[in-house]
C-alpha cells in the first residue's frame, strides 16, 4: 500500500538554479530526500507557474517527458539540460477525472506537452534519477485563489496513492523589480513574504486565497498571480485541516523569495 503524501509548494526562482552553484536554495533540493521527504513517491504531479491555459489541462504522455527550455538569453549550457522522466499517463487520467467529478470539466489532455522549467529545474535536483514518472495540471490565471484551493481540494484523494502533489512557483515574483544579490531587500517583497508565512502558519488559508485584497503589497509581489496559485493547489490538496510548516526561506535578484513550505494533512 503506498504511503500517504504530504503536499507541498516550492519557490523554484530563476532558471539559473540549474547551473548557478551560489543560489541558495540549490542546496535545498539537493536535500530534499534526506532532509524534506524521505519516502519515494509513486509519481509526482507538478503544478507549474509556467503552464497557463484557459481551462485545466494535463499532459499525458505514454513514454518519455520531454524537456522544455522555455527561457530566453540564458547559458547556452542550460539548453543541453536533460530531465528525461518517464510520463505519467495513468495518473493523468485520474487528474482529470477527479477535476470533472468536482466540476471542474472540461479538462483537456496535451499529448505533446512534456515538462516546463518549473517542473524539471527543481526536480532535478530533487530526484536527479529522473526515475519517478511525472505529469503536470496547468493553472488558469483568469480564475482566482480560491478556484485553484477548491482545485487542489478535489486532488486531494491522490496523495492516499503515494502521490506527491507538488506546487512550483514563486513566494515574490515581480520581474520588473530585480537587483543585485548584495542589496537590500526591499520592504515591500519582506512584508509579503512574511505575510505569507505567518498566515500560512496560523492557517489563515481564507487570507491566502484571497491574497490580493489580504497580503501587503500584493500586485508589487505578484503582478501576474502566475507564480502563486500552484502554491493554492498544493494548499488544497493537503486539506482544510492542513497544518503548513515553512521548509525553506532564502533570496535572489534582490526581490525574489524562494520560500517554501509543506502542508501536513491532519485527516
Amino acid at each position: 500500500m503506498a504511503a500517504k503524501m504530504d503536499a507541498f509548494f516550492v519557490s523554484h526562482g530563476s532558471p539559473m538554479l540549474s547551473i548557478d552553484e551560489s543560489v541558495p536554495a540549490r542546496g535545498f533540493f539537493k536535500l530534499w530526500r534526506s532532509q524534506v521527504l524521505q519516502t519515494i513517491p509513486r509519481a509526482i504531479l507538478v503544478v507549474s507557474a509556467h503552464w497557463e491555459t484557459s481551462v485545466p489541462t494535463v499532459n499525458v504522455i505514454s513514454g518519455t517527458n520531454d524537456t522544455i527550455y522555455d527561457f530566453y538569453g540564458f547559458p547556452k549550457c542550460m539548453y543541453k539540460l536533460k530531465y528525461p522522466a518517464p510520463g505519467a499517463p495513468e495518473l493523468a487520467k485520474k487528474v482529470k477525472d477527479l477535476l470533472q467529478e468536482a466540476g471542474f470539466g472540461p479538462v483537456k489532455e496535451d499529448k505533446t506537452r512534456g515538462l516546463d522549467h518549473g517542473a524539471w529545474v527543481p526536480l532535478m535536483f530533487m530526484y536527479p534519477e529522473a526515475n519517478i514518472p511525472v505529469c503536470q495540471l496547468s493553472v488558469q490565471t483568469k480564475k482566482d485563489g480560491t478556484y485553484h484551493y477548491n482545485m487542489g481540494k478535489a486532488l486531494a484523494p491522490l496523495r492516499d496513492e503515494g502521490v506527491l502533489v507538488l506546487g512550483s512557483g514563486s513566494a515574490t515574483h515581480n520581474l520588473r523589480a530585480l537587483g543585485p544579490d548584495d542589496a537590500p531587500i526591499p520592504n515591500w517583497a519582506l512584508e509579503f513574504d512574511s505575510w505569507l508565512t505567518q498566515s500560512l502558519i496560523n492557517g489563515r488559508y481564507e487570507d491566502v486565497n484571497r491574497f490580493e485584497v489580504k497580503g501587503p503589497n500584493a500586485k508589487m509581489a505578484h503582478p501576474w498571480p502566475d507564480h502563486f496559485y500552484p502554491l493554492h493547489v498544493a494548499l488544497g490538496a493537503a486539506g482544510g485541516s492542513a497544518k503548513a510548516e515553512l521548509i525553506h526561506s532564502s533570496w535572489t535578484n534582490i526581490s525574489i523569495s524562494y520560500s517554501s513550505y509543506r502542508f501536513t494533512s491532519a485527516e
